[in-house]
């Protein structure tokens, strides 16, 4: 092999790198991995739909126990 056909192969590989990085750091980079994680987290999660009488009652108290601030007249 002579070095021009080194380098025009070496042009080559830079060339194609230059081309495809957009794409190939959105598949490698450090937002990728944070995407990737969090789509793992989602997947774990479930949703429950039903709704019980303890949940309605224990919402009621801590409504209840919530402090309120008396309205005042306005002063003149």
């Amino acid at each position: 092999m002579s070095w021009l056909f080194i380098a025009l192969l070496a042009a080559a590989v830079i060339v194609l790198l230059a081309a495809e990085w957009p794409r190939l750091s959105g598949h490698l980079g450090s937002r990728s991995r944070q995407k990737r994680a969090r789509a793992a987290q989602k997947a774990q999660l479930r949703l429950i739909r039903e709704e019980s009488d303890e949940f309605a009652a224990s919402v009621q108290r801590d409504l209840e126990r919530l402090p309120t601030i008396e309205e005042q007249e306005p002063r003149r």
